[in-house]
């Protein structure tokens, strides 16, 4: 038997193949393209190689580079399983020449059964039926010849290959003239064979074929018959055994004659021979032979028992005694559909791209080369899988096929599924009444919406978002205006969780394919149905082929939502469907919609009767100015700001910055003076602090720009941030428009409560909300942003309750220091509020001296939980005495990484180029350590051991670490103003902490180089447990080794997948040894300490004396950004910019002319292209921007003057 067998193949049949081989103990060599180095058959194999790009012709239909890696890898045989070279004769026989067993039929017999012009002339020796048809046609005139002669319909086919490539029906002669050339070339760019021929076509026909397999010296078995003809454009849909409603005298003279070709040229290996069967005269006709393992061959396994590639595999080894034996007893029924990734609703259309769910039913058999994660690719055939049932008779079998088939879950692309269920539940293929013409009239109703056109941000969100995992850095998402999306889904009756659209500035063109209900809320766009303006804030029935258009933002407010009757049908991803664009997960593909996309509903219905309007008074006022209440703290006078400072926060207007989005809106206001000089440990600038869990509305200071962080914020920062927005008042935050302006207003927990209050009841009843008395209050003297302190003695350390809002509270503990046993501390706490299961508590994140519990004010007040938290101090246990289970991760680092290069050039070119930490972080670590060379902070990066003490400090369970030994504690300053792009997985230094980013994104931290993925979306590896997307846990060890980037290049590649697993070394931290060292080393480390401050103190000098130390941001030119006074000439129209925002492109130039929907100018804003559209038909009369300027909103961009009436 052979030792090692190459799978010249790809998808589905190279992982059947390969499951086969293990079980046979023989080695399995995988080959793949480009597009295929993620494919299940690569990681399945024992070994996997490379042969080229991704088109078939320079891989897998590549017989020489096939070979050579036979050659070179050992392979003793090659499979070629089905399509590409399964039957391409030169290619058999080279293998034989080269002392390679090729698992198939000799090249000879492909010769003369795989062209089927040499078929039929074989059939017709053996006295086997034969349609009317032709020999290999010269040209078109003989084809149309040809065509005459037999008599219309006719099916121009392909001599060579199958699938259902290389044929056309033809009604008439136009048609064949019409066809000729593309079967033509369809065939030689398939099978590398041209030759095309005629047959007489059968109206009602159906296909029906015999499973054979020779043993190559005249004995031929016949394995039962399968009934393939359900199909659509000629390519298989369905497949079942035994054929329905045939006699067995019928099925016997079926497997006779197929046994007789088989015979006549001593057929070696798996074949199949297919008929046309005539369901009106039950006559049948010789189709073609194909000489390889066809694709429906798993319907015959299930009711024989028979491992047909097993025997393939033992016969090529010169074992046939299995043939001699094989009795033929078949059991049962078994039926097959295949899974493509097509779009029925769309004319069939392949669907590429990324499976975000998968789930096959355990009850069935399922054939498949995908997993959650894989990208579906569009060089090859679109077929996902092949599922499986077997029945004691047809009915059984299909009841459980159509049961498997409805619990298959597939999103991210667009399949077959919901086809196909309605196929196996229709009476025609119920009562087997199937032809392979039926499925032309099937009537397919989808139930979708298509994307004509995305709008400029628009993606799936839920309410209340992805809550519970703030601690690994995955932040709620969700409706960034939750007021007015729930709104939404209470006008339609829907449930609370149902899912919906968000919509940014200007909004998409939507396909209905079924009858619905729909209501938009929020900022209003025109909102276009069939043509006909329609009204916000009430329900709409849409009929199936209704188009709805939304254009862009009309007047205040920034987001509108769409919701549909029943929601969206989407997968959870851990527990919402909400889209979280940054970290590429959730909603729709895990992205905001593109053109093309198919959005799936959860039911058809167009009943109003359980729908309601908003009435007029619970309607949201939208304006330029906002008023948005909020509660002081976590973070105030005087330890962080000034008094002044703090007045000034509550008494200015504060401008919405054009660069805002999800993440955070940022906003134009006075520079704080603050309190301190810097942050210490911390970081130079006075805004930093020790990391801590943020809140959702937090008003964070990254230096001296405000920013209210939003749902897809970060969790985990060093920052400070003095208010924030109450529960409330939240949903303002999403309608914040650049351009608007912002005041402050502090109010307390209980006038919070008062209004979380009144905004519940106003949506569950749909009435005006109750003007709660919220008569606000004045920090520092009736608000105070810390709920309760202690300082600390000799035996207690101190401790201090912060609110942030009136839903998270902030507990810190000890000074504002670097300690593990403040940490420590902070953990205990979070175990021990794990162990009370207090209802209420949403989620616990710990920071590097703190835990942030978020909790649920509706059900558990403020100061219930301040009570609780004290008695907890009196619980807690010595923290000297704890000790953590602390694994030692090892990471391969690839350092000063080109792409951390690159962000420093975009960041010197976009962002702030004379930062002193440009051109090199690592110089800039270097100077501000006091380390003699670069060498030195290699040095100490690849001997420290990093503690991870917190997740998700930049999103997805990136780590912020610290060294354990503080003589490896570099610290440095965090970028100011932040960078606006950070490649994903770089490796930083800020502060004294080091950091792996999550995912790309902003960022502060000093490069240091780059690792391998902390966050596996979709995958469940070895390093990433099932459940768990994150790869590190709090207390972990990281110890970083050196690769090159080229190496680097490929981990990234492999670890997702699971083909290279880190080396993970289990250990336990004990609080008391560790304690212990730092006594034995105090002296080094006082010493390393004193250096490091000196070199610190030397560069904030420097900074002050090249007035580096103040940077100032940019605020937009006035002159650029006001409207100046014009006269708009008769018979134009000015078209202005929907948002303050800066011009990215212009479109069109003076004279132009312009239909409605031609793009016109691409803005920037809110780190999004936002397209401005002409609305009307006209010339381009002036254009009044330039590229890069600075616009506002409403101000005139292009004059259009518009065609006459």
């Amino acid at each position: 038997m052979f030792k090692k067998v190459l799978i010249a193949n790809r998808g589905a049949i190279a992982c059947r193949i390969i499951r086969t081989l293990k079980e046979m103990g023989i080695q399995s060599l995988a080959v793949y393209s480009d597009a295929d180095k993620a494919s299940l058959h690569v990681t399945q194999a024992d070994e996997a190689v490379r042969i080229g790009p991704s088109p078939a012709s320079e891989s897998y239909l590549d017989y020489k580079k096939i070979l050579k890696v036979a050659s070179e890898y050992g392979a003793e045989a090659i499979h070629p399983g089905y399509g590409f070279l399964s039957e391409n004769a030169e290619f058999a026989e080279i293998c034989e020449q080269e002392g390679i067993a090729f698992i198939g039929p000799t090249g000879q017999q492909m010769r003369d059964f795989g062209l089927k012009h040499t078929a039929r002339s074989l059939a017709a020796k053996n006295r086997v039926p034969l349609l009317p048809g032709t020999g290999l046609l010269d040209d078109l005139e003989h084809a149309k010849g040809e065509a005459i002669r037999i008599g219309y319909p006719v099916m121009l086919k392909s001599t060579a290959g199958g699938g259902g490539i290389g044929m056309q029906l033809c009604w008439s002669e136009q048609e064949l003239s019409d066809a000729f050339h593309s079967v033509e070339r369809l065939a030689q760019s398939n099978f590398s064979q041209g030759g095309i021929f005629l047959e007489k076509y059968v109206e009602k026909a159906r296909h029906i074929e015999v499973q054979i397999f020779g043993d190559g010296k005249g004995g031929v078995v016949a394995l039962g018959e399968r009934d393939c003809s359900v199909q659509r454009r000629n390519q298989k849909v369905i497949e079942e055994t035994p054929a329905p409603g045939i006699s067995d005298d019928l099925r016997t003279r079926l497997m006779e004659a197929a046994v007789s070709l088989g015979k006549a040229v001593n057929y070696r290996s798996a074949g199949t021979v297919e008929y046309v069967f005539d369901s009106l005269t039950h006559e049948f006709y010789f189709l073609e032979v194909n000489t390889r393992l066809q694709v429906e061959h798993g319907v015959t396994e299930e009711v024989t028992g028979v491992d047909l590639v097993e025997w393939m595999v033992r016969a090529a080894a010169g074992d046939t005694s299995f043939i001699e034996t094989y009795q033929h007893a078949p059991s049962g029924c078994s039926m097959q559909v295949r899974v493509y990734a097509e779009n029925p609703g769309k004319h069939f259309q392949p669907c590429a791209g990324l499976l975000s769910e998968m789930q096959f039913s355990k009850d069935v058999r399922v054939d498949t080369w995908v997993e959650q994660g894989s990208e579906v690719s569009a060089f090859y055939d679109p077929m996902i899988a092949k599922v499986i049932a077997h029945g004691d008779d047809r009915d059984a079998a299909r009841e459980k096929l159509l049961a498997a088939v409805n619990d298959t879950a597939l999103y991210g692309i667009e399949s077959n599924l919901a086809y196909l269920s309605q196929i196996l539940d229709d009476d025609t293929f119920i009562g087997g009444q199937h032809y392979t013409r039926y499925l032309d009239n099937f009537e397919f109703t989808p139930l979708t919406i298509d994307v004509v056109s995305p709008g400029t941000q628009s993606f799936v969100v839920d309410h209340p978002g992805r809550i519970g995992y703030w601690d690994i850095g995955v932040p709620p998402s969700g409706p960034m205006d939750a007021l007015a999306f729930r709104l939404g889904n209470r006008i339609l009756g829907n449930a609370e969780d149902a899912a919906g659209l968000e919509m940014t500035v200007t909004g998409p063109s939507l396909k209905f394919n079924t009858d619905t209900v729909i209501a938009l809320t929020g900022a209003r766009m025109k909102a276009l149905l069939d043509g006909n303006e329609i009204e916000y804030w009430k329900p709409h029935a849409v009929k199936a082929g209704s188009t709805l258009k939304l254009r862009s933002v009309s007047g205040s407010g920034n987001r509108t939502y769409l919701s549909v009757k029943g929601g969206f049908d989407l997968p959870e991803y851990m527990g919402s469907r909400t889209t979280f664009t940054l970290g590429q997960f959730g909603g729709h593909a895990g992205r905001a919609l593109q053109v093309g996309d198919v959005m799936r509903l959860n039911q058809a219905c167009a009943d109003l009767s359980k729908c309601a309007a908003v009435p007029e008074d619970l309607i949201p006022e939208y304006g330029s100015h906002w008023d948005i209440s909020v509660m002081y703290g976590p973070h105030g006078s005087p330890e962080f700001f000034t008094d002044e400072d703090i007045e000034t926060l509550f008494g200015t207007d504060y401008e919405v910055h054009y660069n805002s989005s999800r993440t955070g809106v940022r906003l134009i206001g006075p520079r704080p003076e603050w309190a301190r000089e810097d942050g210490g440990e911390a970081g130079l600038h006075p805004s930093n602090i020790h990391d801590n869990a943020y809140a959702i509305g937090a008003i964070d200071f990254t230096g001296d720009m405000p920013i209210i962080l939003g749902p897809d914020g970060p969790s985990l920062g060093g920052f400070v941030c003095p208010a924030t927005i109450v529960q409330a008042e939240l949903w303002k935050m999403g309608q914040l428009k650049p351009g608007d302006t912002v005041r402050f207003h502090c109010i307390s927990v209980e006038d919070a409560a008062a209004l979380e209050m009144a905004r519940e009841r106003s949506i569950k009843t749909l009435s005006a909300i109750d003007n709660a008395d919220v008569s606000g209050c004045v920090p520092n003297d009736s608000a105070s942003p810390i709920l309760y302190r202690a300082e600390g003695t000799e035996e207690s350390v101190a401790v201090c309750y912060r609110q942030a809002g009136d839903n998270y509270l902030l507990v810190e503990y000890g000074p504002l220091v670097l300690d593990l046993n403040l940490r420590f501390r902070a953990h205990a706490l979070m175990e021990w509020v794990k162990r009370q299961g207090i209802i209420g508590i949403i989620d616990l994140t710990p920071g590097i001296r703190s835990l942030q519990l978020h909790y649920d004010s509706k059900v558990i007040r403020q100061a219930e939980l301040v009570e609780l938290l004290k008695k907890a101090e009196d619980e807690l246990p010595d923290v000297e005495e704890m000790e953590v289970p602390s694994r030692i991760v090892h990471l391969p680092l690839s350092w000063d990484d080109p792409s951390t290069r690159l962000a420093i050039d975009k960041y010197m070119q976009s962002v702030r180029p004379d930062a002193p930490w440009c051109p090199s972080n690592i110089e800039f670590i270097r100077r501000i350590n006091g380390l003699e060379s670069i060498q030195d902070v290699r040095d100490v990066v690849f001997n420290a051991s990093y503690l991870v003490m917190g997740l998700g400090d930049v999103y997805l369970g990136a780590p912020v670490a610290t060294p354990v030994d503080p003589r490896h504690r570099l610290v440095t300053t965090k970028y100011n103003p932040a960078r606006t792009w950070t490649p994903e997985n770089a490796v930083g230094i800020g502060g004294a902490y080091m950091c792996v980013y999550g995912m790309e994104g902003p960022g502060g931290y000093q490069f240091v180089g780059r690792t391998v993925q902390m966050w596996n979306r979709y995958r469940a590896t070895k390093d990433f447990k099932e459940g768990k997307q994150w790869l590190l846990r709090f207390f972990d060890q990281i110890r970083f080794y050196e690769v090159s980037q080229e190496e680097l290049a490929q981990w990234r590649e492999d670890f997702p997948l699971g083909r290279v697993n880190l080396e993970i070394e289990e250990s336990t931290l004990k609080l008391r040894e560790y304690q212990q060292f730092l006594r034995n080393n105090q002296v080094e480390i006082q010493a390393f300490k004193q250096k490091q401050q000196a070199a610190f103190d030397a560069e904030r000098q420097r900074w002050e004396e090249t007035g580096q130390a103040n940077f100032e941001q940019q605020l937009p030119d006035e002159a650029s950004g006001s409207d100046a006074p014009f006269d708009i000439p008769a018979g134009c129209i000015a078209v202005a910019s929907p948002v303050t925002s800066s011009v990215w492109k212009i479109s069109v130039k003076r004279g132009d002319r312009i239909d409605p929907g031609d793009e016109l100018i691409v803005v920037e804003a809110m780190k999004m292209e936002i397209t401005i559209e002409s609305d009307e038909k006209g010339v381009v009369e002036e254009i009044l921007c330039s590229q890069g300027a600075s616009v506002h909103a409403g101000q005139a961009l292009v004059i259009l003057r518009l065609d006459e009436a």
